[in-house]
């Protein structure tokens, strides 16, 4: 069934990039309304918004054309989610205190949704003693607060008062419209992304790991509710929100990172591609290009997967392998030597799946059965992975 968002939008400056949110959130196909104070109609017009959504803006709480229904009621109990972005200090000082003299507070205070603030506003403001109260009354209320980023402001303030990214919006109402919380109350250790072996001060050997997948995994794994920390190498992706990120290198700095969480882990999800070698000796100077050739002597670096298996306590592990040839034998075999409860074994011979990808498709080791994934979204494989990984005996 069609999930509804239900945006509001009060006269910030940001409220221009509210028509970038509710356009994203149409393209992942949901359906979208949205409601304004009337002051935020001198930013944005509500034509702007009605020519997106297919619905009628609302702005009065009085209107000549008037629905046999009551338009602030209907809309509380159609959205699924609720969403205030921007948020000013007027508005939230007003939810924080019961007030509902407009369209926007009035619908907010009838509905039963989730309700998220997406805060924008000059820095003094957002600082202000009086805002930090009325967001932490509203947050001790159920609200979840998103906070603003820190940077220019409109006014050439410079400082936190900028709304979050779209990007972390969407995530966050995404997030909150999972309903079932299976993993609350549980620490979930993700790897992700690629590591690098320094040669010199200037050369490392890498591999082609764009980190997504495990990336989608920390994202699943917060939305199920889920303490996560996220043991990531370099990679261009942003920030999960409410993850605890650990950056690492190093296939080194990795394994020292995952021996000092894995004690207190109750899910550890190991995505990342990890090298197998690194050089033997690594040179203090760049190496010059003085010969046709250069012979480069490398060592394994430490199997951290067969660490972790050899250390589980209470821990499900998961680990990922991925291979050119006899995929499925070479994956069963990892499974069994590494000490697995589950393995994903990328199926690299399908197009659309692997490194750098948004899709993937996999085969799902457990110790009971080996199930074919068909190419999806890595999004959507994260949540069958946790699942499966929650389901393990």
């Amino acid at each position: 069934m069609q999930k509804c968002v239900l945006v509001g939008v009060s006269s910030s400056i940001a409220a221009y990039k509210s028509v970038q949110l509710v356009s994203d959130l149409l393209k992942k196909g949901y359906d979208v309304e949205v409601m304004m104070t009337e002051n935020a109609t001198k930013f944005v017009t509500p034509l702007t918004f009605s020519s997106l959504t297919k619905h009628k803006t609302v702005y009065e709480m009085f209107e000549d054309d008037i629905d046999y229904d009551i338009k602030h009621i209907s809309l509380a109990k159609k959205a699924d989610v609720l969403i205030i972005a921007p948020a000013t200090a007027n508005v939230i000082a007003k939810l924080a205190n019961g007030i509902a003299d407009d369209f926007l507070t009035t619908t907010v205070l009838a509905s039963k949704a989730p309700k998220i603030i997406a805060p924008a506003m000059n820095t003094n403001m957002y600082e202000n003693e009086i805002t930090k109260a009325n967001l932490a009354k509203l947050k001790e209320m159920g609200f979840i607060i998103i906070e603003p980023e820190y940077g220019l402001l409109a006014c050439k303030d410079e400082g936190k008062g900028k709304l979050a990214n779209i990007s972390t919006l969407i995530e966050v109402i995404e997030s909150t419209l999972v309903k079932d919380k299976y993993l609350k109350g549980k620490k979930v250790i993700v790897t992700a992304g690629p590591t690098k072996e320094a040669i010199d001060p200037v050369r490392f050997i890498t591999n082609h790991s764009s980190g997504k997948m495990g990336y989608a995994i920390a994202r699943a794994a917060y939305a199920l509710g889920a303490e996560v920390t996220l043991v990531s190498g370099e990679v261009d992706l942003d920030k999960p929100y409410g993850v605890n990120m650990v950056q690492v290198k190093s296939a080194k700095e990795m394994f020292e990172a995952m021996k000092e969480l894995y004690a207190d882990s109750d899910y550890v999800i190991m995505a990342a591609a990890v090298a197998d070698y690194r050089p033997l000796e690594y040179a203090c100077g760049k190496i010059k290009k003085n010969s046709s050739s250069l012979e480069l002597k490398l060592t394994k670096t430490d199997d951290i997967l067969a660490y972790l298996g050899q250390h589980k306590t209470h821990q499900k592990l998961c680990g990922f392998a991925m291979e050119t040839d006899d995929l499925l034998e070479n994956a069963k075999h990892k499974f069994d030597i590494k000490n697995c409860d589950l393995l994903i074994a990328n199926d690299l011979s399908e197009e659309g799946a692997g490194f750098k990808h948004d899709t993937n498709a996999v085969y799902i080791i457990s110790a009971q059965e080996v199930k074919k994934m068909p190419l999806m979204a890595k999004s959507d494989l994260a949540y069958l992975i946790l699942k499966a990984l929650y389901e393990v005996k």
